[in-house]
C-alpha cells in the first residue's frame, strides 16, 4: 500500500498522527459511499471563487473514464450540522473547514477520528483568500490520503471475504501476496502471468499480473509501459469473437505518474481504457509498473473493468485496492 501521508501546516510542516489501531477497532463503523466527501463549510463560505475551486478539485472528471465521472461525489453541510448531528460525524471522508481571523492557517488530517475507518481533513484558515490557498498548496496530499483511505477499505472489506485458496496460488507463483474477495477466480496462467476475474450479469472485473525481469530504467518509460500492456493483453487475453483480443486505447491519452508503493523503490501509476482489437467492447484500466522488491523484476498488475450499462469509477476503485493490497514476501 502506498504510505498513508498526514499534514499539518502553518508553512510547510508535516507530523505523523492517526491513533492506535486497537483504538480504531472500537469506534463505530464509517458511513457514506465509495468516494463520497462530506464537505463541512458555512454556506457563506461554500460559493463563488471558492466554491469553484473546490469543485475544480474534487468534482473534475476522473482520468480516463469512457463517460465522465466525478472524481468523487461531494456532499456540503454546514459546520453547526457536523457538531450537532453524530451521523454527519460518522461520514467515511470529512473535509472540514473553519474560517476565524485568530486561525493559523493550517492543513491537517486524522484518521478514524469518529469512526473507523475514516479520513478527516481540517481547514483552519483567517479567510477565504487563505482557506483558497491552503486549498491549492495541498489538493495533491490531500486527494491523495482520501484515495489510500478508499483503496484500504476495499482491501478491509476484501479481506473479510477472502478467497484463501486464490490468494495462496498467487502466492505461491509470483511470491508475494494479492488481497481477493471470494467472488474471484482464476481465468488463465502463463510462465510470469496470471489472470484472475470476477463475472456478473452487469459487469466484469479483472486484474492481471504480469512478471518482467528488469534490464534499465527505460522499461519505465510511458511508451515502454504502453507496448508491454498490449503485448501482455494481445498474449493473454482473448475476446469473445474469433480473432479478437485485449489492447489499449491509444486514441485517449493514458495518464502517468510515479507513486510511492510500499515496498518497492520505484513504481509508475497509469490509467488508460482499453478495448477489443476485432471486437466492440472497451473501459478503463489501472496499472501499477513497479520495481520488484529485490529489484530483479518489474511487477505489471493491471485491474481492468468492462461495465457498459452503468457508471465505471466505483468498480474501478475495486480493481485499484486489490492492486494495492500486495504484500511482498518476508
Amino acid at each position: 500500500m502506498k504510505k498513508f501521508i498526514i499534514i499539518i501546516a502553518a508553512a510547510v510542516l508535516f507530523v505523523a498522527c492517526g491513533g492506535r489501531q486497537n483504538e480504531a477497532l472500537k469506534k463505530k463503523s464509517s458511513s457514506g459511499k465509495t468516494l463520497e466527501v462530506l464537505l463541512v463549510a458555512n454556506k457563506g463560505q461554500y460559493y463563488g471563487m471558492t466554491r469553484d475551486l473546490i469543485d475544480s478539485i474534487f468534482r473534475q472528471p476522473q482520468d480516463c473514464l469512457p463517460q465522465p465521472e466525478p472524481r468523487f461525489d461531494v456532499v456540503n453541510i454546514p459546520v453547526s450540522s457536523l457538531h450537532n448531528a453524530q451521523m454527519f460525524r460518522m461520514h467515511r471522508n470529512i473535509i472540514l473547514c473553519e474560517l476565524k481571523a485568530d486561525n493559523p492557517d493550517k492543513v491537517y488530517i486524522e484518521r478514524d477520528k469518529w469512526a473507523s475507518p475514516q479520513v478527516v481533513v481540517g481547514i483552519e484558515a483567517k479567510s477565504e483568500a487563505s482557506l483558497r490557498d491552503l486549498l491549492r498548496k495541498y489538493e495533491h496530499r490531500i486527494v491523495e490520503a482520501i484515495y489510500e483511505a478508499e483503496h484500504q477499505r476495499i482491501i478491509n472489506a476484501f479481506y473479510n471475504i477472502r478467497n484463501v485458496e486464490l490468494m495462496n496460488r498467487i502466492k505461491e507463483k509470483f511470491g508475494f501476496e494479492l488481497t481477493v474477495s471470494e467472488d474471484f477466480m482464476w481465468a488463465s496462467e502463463d510462465d510470469g502471468f496470471a489472470w484472475i476475474r470476477k463475472e456478473t450479469k452487469d459487469f466484469s472485473l479483472g486484474v492481471l499480473v504480469n512478471v518482467t525481469p528488469y534490464r534499465n530504467e527505460d522499461q519505465f518509460t510511458p511508451e515502454k509501459i504502453y507496448n508491454r500492456l498490449d503485448t501482455i493483453m494481445r498474449r493473454h487475453v482473448p475476446g469473445p469473437a474469433e480473432g479478437s483480443y485485449m489492447c489499449t486505447e491509444r486514441r485517449v491519452e493514458p495518464v502517468t505518474r510515479k507513486v510511492d508503493y510500499e515496498g518497492s523503490d520505484y513504481c509508475i501509476e497509469t490509467h488508460g481504457l482499453w478495448r477489443l482489437q476485432g471486437d466492440f467492447m472497451g473501459g478503463p484500466y489501472v496499472n501499477y509498473s513497479m520495481l520488484s522488491a529485490d529489484g530483479k523484476n518489474i511487477i505489471d498488475l493491471v485491474g481492468f473493468v468492462y461495465c457498459p450499462r452503468f457508471n465505471k469509477r466505483d468498480y474501478l476503485m475495486q480493481v485499484e485496492g486489490i492492486c494495492n493490497s500486495l504484500k511482498w514476501k518476508e
